[in-house]
């Protein structure tokens, strides 16, 4: 196995260089709308501080955001209430962005003009690590082929579709890290780790500040941990849920505190238009992600989580399973239901799945030898076809 270990390893890092060298000849001025937006709310940081919070076009005393329009041959580019993604606030005092702050403040650890490259680099090296370190933690046949099969699908996602919305690199390290800790939680439900569930909240929290669809990824915790309160009705269930619900809350502050600055209220966004439009079926929608690249990973993701409730015989892998599933489904159903298609939409929900998926089967005893009685479900999950 080690062997295996050490070819895979190459072929993870012979991936990361091929991502690397293709996002060094990227350029910001690329024609997309959002990067705008984005790289606006990264300058506001930059001039303001803490205070870069407020994105009014009144602040736009320094031509930023028309000349960045005019980079890419917007035609309105002089006229600021024109420009993408900037909605006016609903007591019409003001123009400001819809996005969340959190894509504008990784931007702005790095220097103007030169803030796209970085990002996406360092998120593809932190995602290479992560698969890395699964593959080299898989303590069996099966685990290893997954982890060599999905290691290698995560890093080539950080090309190709995370490189359609800057927000997405950032989102791709928040999932692999929310995977890893709420795999771990389930690991050995008999030892007290209120705390990590606080931190996984707080991590699904903080990745709606880069994306606001990203408060979805949290949907299925709140659903598995709601309903366990409600059957079971103990201490330990409510403080379970309480943990997972004040961690959100803290991860969240920042789009609370952005919505405040804004839209002059925590809980209303300034988001309009198709982005908030009630749910409804369109064959269109239907028939595009069903064609999409990702799909055959959802199907994928679909019965290895089946595989994992079906054939282990720890309870808490079980549940885990039922979390994954019930998180998967809510996502899906949200997106299917939108009605605008893109590439990008469900690619948190898959990356998340897949790496809690993951590090489930690695962590599982029964990936580690540790019992011996009953089907394996290593052995069954090295039959899924890769």
């Amino acid at each position: 196995m080690k062997a295996v270990k050490i070819l895979f390893s190459i072929v993870f890092l012979a991936i990361l260089t091929s991502n690397v060298r293709l996002i060094s000849h990227w350029t910001e001025s690329r024609g997309v709308y959002d990067d705008i937006c984005y790289l606006r709310q990264a300058h506001l940081f930059q001039r303001f501080g803490w205070q870069g919070l407020d994105t009014s076009l009144a602040r736009e005393d320094d031509g930023y955001l028309a000349s960045k329009l005019r980079s890419i041959n917007f035609e309105n580019w002089k006229d600021g209430t024109k420009a993408p993604c900037h909605t006016q606030t609903a007591d019409g005092s003001k123009w400001v962005m819809t996005p969340p702050p959190g894509t504008g403040f990784v931007l702005a650890l790095f220097p103007e003009g030169f803030q796209a490259i970085p990002l996406y680099a360092l998120a593809n090296m932190i995602i290479a690590g992560f698969a890395l370190y699964g593959l080299w933690r898989a303590g069996h046949p099966g685990a290893l082929a997954l982890a060599a099969s999905f290691g290698a699908v995560s890093i080539y996602f950080m090309i190709n579709p995370a490189k359609a919305s800057y927000s997405i690199a950032p989102t791709m390290v928040v999932c692999a890290l929310a995977g890893l800790l709420t795999a771990r939680l389930f690991d050995d439900e008999d030892r007290p780790r209120l705390l990590m569930l606080a931190l996984v909240g707080a991590l699904l929290g903080l990745s709606a500040s880069f994306r606001i669809a990203n408060v979805l990824l949290s949907a299925g915790y709140f659903l598995f941990f709601g309903v366990s309160f409600l059957v079971r009705r103990d201490q330990k269930t409510f403080m379970q849920g309480l943990s997972l619900g004040l961690g959100f809350l803290v991860g969240i502050l920042p789009v609370l505190a952005a919505n405040m600055v804004n839209s002059g209220h925590p809980l209303v966004s300034a988001y309009g238009g198709q982005d908030t439009q009630a749910p409804s079926l369109d064959l269109a929608v239907l028939r595009a992600y069903l064609g999409d690249t990702q799909f055959p990973v959802i199907l994928l993701l679909c019965l290895w989580t089946a595989l994992l409730w079906r054939f282990s015989s720890q309870f808490c892998v079980r549940r885990l399973a039922l979390l994954v599933a019930g998180n998967l489904a809510l996502n899906l159903a949200f997106f299917a239901t939108h009605p605008v298609f893109t590439q990008y939409y469900t690619l948190p929900i898959v990356m998340l799945t897949l790496w809690t998926a993951l590090f489930a089967t690695i962590f599982s005893r029964e990936m580690q030898g540790m019992q011996a009685d009953g089907p394996q479900p290593s052995e069954m999950l090295s039959r899924v076809p890769i």
